[in-house]
């Protein structure tokens, strides 16, 4: 019966929002798989027929995540073709600032405020046949101001390009000409990047799939497992002069 309602609550939790605590094989470490998929949702909802990622889900389930001590490391897998741009750097700056080891895996594409979630953790894979898209933020409507909106959107890529560049290899500077490039794209400037591309690039760190995910979030669990030790023998040895 134990069994049957946590298998219940696991397949409710997937169903909602995509994400599933993990036993590991490996040295019994517990870790959440977190899943970002289709269109990150902001403050306004997406149509019906649209696969979300819903910020309002993914901060709280972040929160708990810092505060459970059992989860001992989190593996985000992304296939999103962006969206939101205020809501994918908060899920972004989450992840960024958990204390737990954190891996991202990149599968299918993780487009444009996906790039910042990519990069967010600790350390990211992306698979041969994943891409990504790096293109200047844009925005629809009508614009009161022309100059004051366009400093605006100015801003926040700033705040993206500054974000990626801080948390990867890849200069500012090199970001922001990639973005502008305008002999890729058929319809917009910028440039799509495939597995190998984004690596060399320097904005993911490293080809691979689950696999080799899995095998590094365990070796950072690991290595802050063993941190932990040196500090704690270190407190108790001061404590005893």
């Amino acid at each position: 019966m134990e069994n049957q309602e946590k298998q219940e609550k696991e397949t409710e939790q997937i169903k909602e929002t995509g994400s599933l605590e993990l036993e590991g094989r490996h040295g019994n470490y517990k870790v959440y798989l977190l899943t970002i998929i289709g269109e990150i949702e902001g403050h306004e909802a997406v149509s019906g027929n649209t696969k979300a990622t819903k910020y309002e889900h993914l901060l709280p389930k972040l929160a708990e995540i810092e505060s459970n001590d059992e989860i001992e490391g989190v593996l985000i897998l992304l296939n999103t073709l962006g969206g939101d741009v205020e809501a994918g750097l908060a899920i972004a700056e989450m992840i960024s600032s958990l204390s737990k080891p954190t891996v991202s895996l990149v599968l299918g594409g993780s487009h444009s405020i996906g790039g910042p979630l990519a990069v967010s953790a600790d350390y990211s894979f992306i698979v041969p046949s994943g891409t990504m898209i790096v293109h200047p933020v844009r925005s629809n409507g009508m614009f009161i101001g022309v100059i004051q909106s366009y400093r605006n959107m100015e801003r926040t890529q700033d705040r993206i390009t500054r974000f990626i560049s801080g948390h990867s290899r890849i200069t500012q500077e090199r970001l922001e000409e990639l973005m502008l490039d305008s002999s890729q794209l058929v319809k917009d400037v910028g440039t799509l990047l495939e597995g190998e591309d984004a690596v060399r690039e320097g904005i993911i760190d490293e080809v691979g799939g689950i696999r080799e995910a899995f095998a590094k979030i365990y070796e950072l669990i690991e290595k802050r497992s063993d941190e932990k030790k040196t500090e704690k023998h270190s407190g108790n040895a001061v404590e005893n002069r």
